[in-house]
């Protein structure tokens, strides 16, 4: 059997361009959310174009890839696993964000979505 895993895919359009940061030790970060369509027929009959966004980290050596190809609207097809941090807000209330690491990254041709 295999192992279970903590392991998602995702195919979508970068919905903005990346954000990148750089820390101490030359370890930089970019920040990137994908909007991933959902389509289907609700109970009425009627076509439904849904679209979830994700948000996506790349670190160290993915950052130069995604700093020198993608661009909003560029399509993308990542693999990567979840993280979810608990921060407190500025009202005191604790809040929860879950991003995808991402470990693989593909741009595709939009006609393969």
């Amino acid at each position: 059997m295999e192992k279970i895993r903590n392991s998602v895919r995702l195919t979508g359009y970068a919905g903005a361009e990346p954000t990148v940061m750089s820390f101490a030790g030359d370890k930089k970060m970019v920040r990137l959310s994908i909007g991933v369509h959902a389509f289907y027929k609700n109970s009425l009959g009627e076509a439904v174009d849904q679209t979830q966004w994700f948000n996506l980290i790349f670190w160290n050596h993915k950052v130069d890839l995604v700093e020198g190809i993608v661009k909003k609207g560029t399509a993308l097809r990542v693999e990567g696993r979840l993280s979810t941090q608990t921060f407190t807000d500025k009202n005191g209330d604790q809040r929860y964000t879950t991003e995808i690491v991402v470990n693989e990254l593909e741009i595709v041709d939009k006609y393969e979505l």
